[in-house]
This record gives structure tokens, C-alpha cells and sequence, in this order.
């Protein structure tokens, strides 16, 4: 599966691993309390400052793959990652700029 070398699956995972940073973020700072009660107060929390935080460092994981897909020569896949990436990091900016 990681072998395939598409835009399309490039785009999937990258909406999927900052998903798995989001996560991983919760559990590294919010491990005592429930998915609903972190993402409760990081929604509630004047300027989102958590939130775009929590956002940011969960794009690192898309790096992380971008650079695989890139040193192994999977560039559509690359390509797709980036493209979710630059989304991802324009709806932070927007976030932080405008809340």
C-alpha cells in the first residue's frame, strides 16, 4: 500500500496523519481527559490558541511523510501529501489570523 505512487493517495494520507497527531497531541497534554472534553476546551478557548497549536504540530507528521514519498521517489504521492499540507497550514493561518 505504501508503494503506490498517486496524487489521490498522497491527498488521503495527508488528511489522515494529522488526524494521528491531532491524537497523539491529546494524549501527550490532555491524557486525563475525554476527546469530547479536550476538543470542548480547545473550541472553547478565546483565540483558539490550543487548537492552532495542537493543529501545527500535527502537520510535523505530513513532513515526516513528504520526505519519505520525496527521498523514495514517489512524487505524484508527495505531491498529494503537500498539496493537503498547504490546506491544512492556510486554514491555521486563517485561524490565527482571524480569531
Amino acid at each position: 500500500m505504501l508503494k503506490k505512487d498517486s496524487f489521490v493517495f498522497g491527498m488521503i494520507l495527508g488528511c489522515i496523519a494529522p488526524l494521528i497527531g491531532l491524537a497523539l497531541f491529546k494524549f501527550s497534554k490532555f491524557s486525563s481527559f475525554s476527546f469530547q472534553e479536550t476538543f470542548q476546551f480547545m473550541l472553547q478557548e478565546h483565540g483558539y490558541r490550543t487548537l492552532t497549536v495542537a493543529l501545527s504540530l500535527s502537520l510535523l507528521l505530513n513532513a515526516v511523510l513528504f520526505t519519505i514519498y520525496i527521498n523514495t521517489h514517489k512524487d505524484h504521492t508527495a505531491k498529494g501529501i503537500f498539496a493537503t499540507t498547504v490546506v491544512y497550514g492556510a486554514v491555521i493561518l486563517l485561524i490565527k489570523t482571524f480569531y
